[in-house]
């Protein structure tokens, strides 16, 4: 009986169309791309690693060989203070990282235009435990990267880019 019951489950699961996401989930429409970035930008690394693990898009060296370019147009870091206790001091500070990116082909065209992607994560302070506020801090801060490259790949992969040979009616 218990195995029936799991064969038909496995089936209603299956016919479903569920599938765990993954790296083949991130699938970019483009064959080649470029990122103009610096070579040891957090950003840059951490998209190559995932562009590499989807298989579907190579990175190119040369913006002139990619179909499409991806650029940076802001970075934007920032720590303010959340909340003070009754004595004035620091309690919490909020980090805030905000990111701007579009993709263009090699000649100037729009693909894809500018995203805006905004990470907030609130620390706690402690002036006794300095240290280890500040490495929470730092990991807070790795770990917004993380996400960010995660955002950044699920939406080249789910927004359509715009076709580069039509003009512009405006």
């Amino acid at each position: 009986m218990r195995f029936l019951f799991a064969l038909i489950l496995a089936a209603a699961v299956a016919g479903c169309g569920f599938q765990l996401r993954g790296a083949a989930s991130a699938q970019l429409p483009y064959k080649t791309m470029f990122i103009a970035l610096p070579e040891t930008a957090d950003v840059n690394v951490w998209l190559q690693r995932h562009i590499k693990a989807t298989g579907s898009t190579e990175i190119v060296d040369e913006p002139k060989a990619a179909e499409a370019v991806f650029q940076q147009l802001g970075d934007q870091r920032q720590k303010s203070i959340l909340s003070i206790n009754s004595l004035g001091r620091v309690r919490e500070y909020r980090l805030t990282l905000t990111y701007t990116f579009r993709v263009i082909t090699p000649e100037g065209k729009v693909l894809v235009p500018p995203n805006e992607i905004t990470l907030v994560r609130d620390v706690t302070h402690d002036d006794s435990k300095v240290l280890a506020k500040d490495i929470e801090e730092n990991l807070l801060w790795r770990d917004m990267h993380t996400d960010l490259v995660g955002q950044i790949m699920r939406r080249l992969s789910v927004v359509k880019p715009l076709d580069p040979n039509r003009e512009d009616a405006d």
